[in-house]
């Protein structure tokens, strides 16, 4: 009897605590209590969660995030995405609490009042959702959190309807918190609900992820955090810092200085002895890695990850960057560690470095790194292809394509913690020694003979543009050296040192022109480098066959194998199209000795294009007749994918269609409006630079009056000269073209129907074609050739940076 009196007693206690506190929860029978940053109450009977809310106008960060994903690429739901992280604040309205989101955007730093008071009137701001007063008592108030916790915060529903997949609404009758992970701690609250949305599925990526494409379930995650004390310092960001801008306006600033204001993005770190060269540091920044990731990925994942602890010590601290693998009961959503996330997909994709910033300063609060568990195995198959037939004497001889996989994977590592440190992408890295792991890699391979080997595929380590990135972020001034000073020496002896900084804009094909910053190249002379690329193609497609597979695999498995190398120059090529109409520049500032501006050479930009050339040769595109032999139809159960050739011939294997699509590629970049403008600009105001007109001359004498060796070149090099036709159609169809480009492109037309002549029908054939064109080119319609497998050494897209 006494032993069960202490039991009621010990049962009966949360209750009477809480009916102390709140009456309304004094007649609630089975509630749980959480105390913490937020005190909250749970109740399995009723699946509600009641929260005390004692501090009205307190400013906290909420951060939502999915802690389980759909599992597709292409739709975009990952397993441990992070949302949007915003400062909110409880107000009261009546009978209700109001969650505010006041406006980060527009702010003021003046001391006056009603100045304030004026700039937060003058824009918007946003109430996320109101709260009935369930109950108030001294000051606190208890507020039902249950229907803002059951939202579709994270936007599913949205997202699937903007990829096509359907119409989804969330059905509150399969919904329910989801309370593994619903815990408070000291300083942040965090809370789970487990989420079904119900629709008819339209799409086809969803069926392929789901069990049942018409119920969709995901577990979203909110944390309710303390924003960080005011001890951080915010540091500026100028262009060439390397970091990722955040930008605010400030419209207390004097109208003789800019009122829009740039910080970097950065984790708070502090010497313990501040002023002396080396020190460790008051609080190491610590990275977390998920355990549910296997060996040998795994050591080789905490290897990449700690090479940045080697930028730190260059930056004065000792031991101040660490990673370790994630404590057993740590909740990867938790917003106290920076988490390093093994994620799967169906399909092979993007990883991506993701973080949460105090959005008054830029301080980072937690690094999330998401890494596809896919992409490992794309660069086995690179190595797969380009090595000398590795399954020739037994099928488990995997060791040198392990290797190089796990090279890049070390690799990645370092790039996507470096986002999540701050960091942005510099593509101008690889044309100076590999100065980054901010740059997209593309495996190295060299030849000794015959063989081709991946002995240095790349690069390890932390480079020495990340050392200048890290020094600039998180390095301190020694002795009394003004921080304006320090941080300007630090980019004065980068820029000495011949270490660039290009970033995303710059560095995209379509669009980019800079003459350094790619993306996948390799080698500083990108023209030279584009020639070695083709030779060492070359060479590994005369040593490709059977023995590129294992024993008992189907020959289809040999056909996609196939695949990384066919396409292996794609990349160098797209770099090498940038030094055509290309440019030198820097983010140059007044009083900086940096290049502002120049066009490159002529004889680099004709050199660029001879190469550029060499990969609409039939003999590079022609794959030869002896692996034709070996690529049957598809073998049953073996469909082709996203990651395989395409066919126009049915079941059969299209080697015109894979000279189609490559040939496309390269003249999607070639004849790109936007360059070919600057080619007419540049020859216009320097009569002796490349020209658009140069470009077509040259098009037409090594595309169209080539002719092979045989029947089947001969078909190959039509294929390409189709492919050039309608790429010209289209430059003088397209919108971004200038007046003076399509003139050019129409010229080109004419020129090209008087040279091909009318010997044969597929002259005749090109004859009608441009007659028609030119007759009505309101009509012309692009025909596409085969798409081109994706194809980026490992992932369609490398990463992105969210704050």
């Amino acid at each position: 009897m006494k032993n069960s009196l202490h039991i009621l007693l010990f049962i009966l206690l949360p209750i009477a605590t809480v009916a102390q506190t709140f009456s309304t929860l004094s007649k609630k029978e089975d509630l749980q209590k959480f105390n913490g940053y937020a005190d909250f109450w749970y109740s399995q009977k009723e699946d509600k969660i009641w929260m005390q809310v004692d501090k009205l106008e307190q400013e906290f960060l909420y951060v939502h995030s999915l802690t389980t994903g759909i599992g597709s690429n292409d739709i975009g739901l990952d397993r441990g995405q992070l949302g949007a992280g915003v400062i909110v604040k409880f107000q009261r309205a009546g009978n209700k609490l109001l969650l505010v989101q006041p406006n980060q955007n527009y702010r003021t730093t003046s001391t006056n009042a009603a100045e304030s008071k004026s700039i937060q009137q003058a824009f918007g701001l946003s109430v996320l959702f109101g709260f009935k007063i369930e109950e108030e008592k001294e000051g606190s108030f208890l507020i039902d959190l249950t229907q803002f916790l059951m939202q579709d915060t994270h936007g599913v529903a949205k997202r699937l309807k903007a990829q096509k997949e359907g119409n989804y609404k969330l059905d509150k009758s399969r919904s329910a918190l989801a309370m593994d992970r619903t815990k408070s701690f000291p300083k942040n609250a965090e809370f789970e609900a487990l989420l079904t949305f119900t629709g008819e599925p339209t799409g086809r990526n969803l069926r392929t992820v789901v069990p049942d494409a018409s119920a969709i379930t995901v577990i979203q995650h909110h944390s309710f955090v303390a924003l960080p004390d005011d001890n951080y310092t915010p540091r500026e960001f100028v262009p060439g810092c390397g970091s990722f801008p955040m930008t605010f306006s400030d419209y207390s600033t004097p109208v003789w200085e800019p009122i829009k204001k740039r910080l970097i993005c950065r984790h708070r770190l502090e010497k313990k002895t501040p002023g002396i060269a080396m020190s460790e540091a008051k609080e190491p920044i610590i990275y977390y890695l998920d355990p549910g990731t296997p060996e040998p990925v795994r050591s080789a994942l905490l290897e990449g990850a700690r090479w940045w602890n080697q930028a730190f010590e260059a930056a004065g601290y000792i031991n101040a960057f660490q990673v370790k693998m994630l404590p057993e009961d740590a909740d990867p959503m938790d917003l106290r560690y920076n988490v390093i996330q093994w994620v799967h997909r169906s399909t092979r994709g993007w990883s991506y470095g993701a973080s949460v910033s105090d959005p008054r300063t830029g301080e980072i609060l937690k690094g999330h790194v998401s890494l596809g568990s896919l992409r490992i195995r794309q660069d086995f198959m690179i190595a797969q292809a380009l090595l000398n037939q590795p399954f020739a004497e037994r099928d488990d001889n995997y060791q040198p394509m392990l290797e190089m996989a796990l090279a890049r994977i070390r690799q990645l590592s370092a790039h996507e913690v470096g986002h999540t440190l701050g960091f942005a992408h510099n593509f101008a890295a690889s044309a100076n020694e590999k100065a980054s792991v901010m740059d997209y890699p593309h495996p190295s391979f060299s030849t000794n003979g015959n063989e081709i080997t991946a002995d240095n595929a790349y690069a390890e380590g932390i480079g020495a543009w990340d050392k200048v990135t890290v020094a600039y972020s998180y390095g301190d001034p020694v002795s009394r050296q003004a921080e304006k000073d320090y941080l300007r020496q630090i980019l004065d002896q980068a820029s000495k040192a011949g270490l660039d900084f290009i970033s995303d804009p710059d560095a995209r094909a379509a669009g980019g022109a800079h003459a350094t910053a790619h993306l996948w190249d390799n080698g500083k002379d990108i023209t030279t480098e584009l020639k070695e690329v083709l030779k060492i193609r070359q060479q590994a497609i005369k040593n490709f066959g059977k023995d590129n597979i294992r024993t008992g695999e189907p020959y289809t498995v040999l056909e996609d194998v196939f695949v990384p190398l066919y396409f292996f120059h794609r990349y160098q090529t797209e770099a090498t199209t940038k030094l055509i109409g290309g440019l030198d520049y820097s983010y140059a500032a007044k009083g900086e000795e940096k290049t502002i501006i120049k066009n490159l050479s002529k004889d680099d930009q004709e050199k660029a294009l001879q190469a550029v050339l060499m990969t609409l040769s039939p003999v590079q595109l022609m794959i030869p007749e002896r692996l034709l032999k070996l690529f049957p139809p598809r073998a049953y159960g073996y469909n082709r994918s996203r990651e395989s050739f395409k066919s126009t011939m049915g079941v059969s294997f299209d080697p015109l269609g894979a000279a189609a699509t490559a040939s496309d590629f390269t003249l999607s970049y070639l004849l790109h409006p936007q360059r070919s403008n600057r080619l007419v600009l540049q020859r216009a105001v320097d009569k002796n630079q490349l020209g658009l007109e140069e470009v077509m001359k040259q098009l037409n004498k090594q595309i169209f009056k080539a002719s092979g060796d045989s029947p089947y070149e001969k078909e190959i090099a039509r294929t390409i000269q189709f492919s050039v036709l309608k790429h010209i159609m289209n430059l003088a169809r397209q919108e971004q073209s200038l007046p003076q480009t399509k003139a050019i492109a129409f010229e080109a037309l004419s020129i090209i129907k008087s040279s091909v002549g009318t010997d044969d029908a597929y002259a005749k054939m090109i004859q009608r074609e441009i007659d028609q064109f030119l007759k009505a080119p309101e009509k012309f319609k692009v025909i596409p050739s085969p798409k081109i497998p994706d194809g980026s050494p490992i992932g369609s897209f490398s990463c992105t940076n969210t704050h």
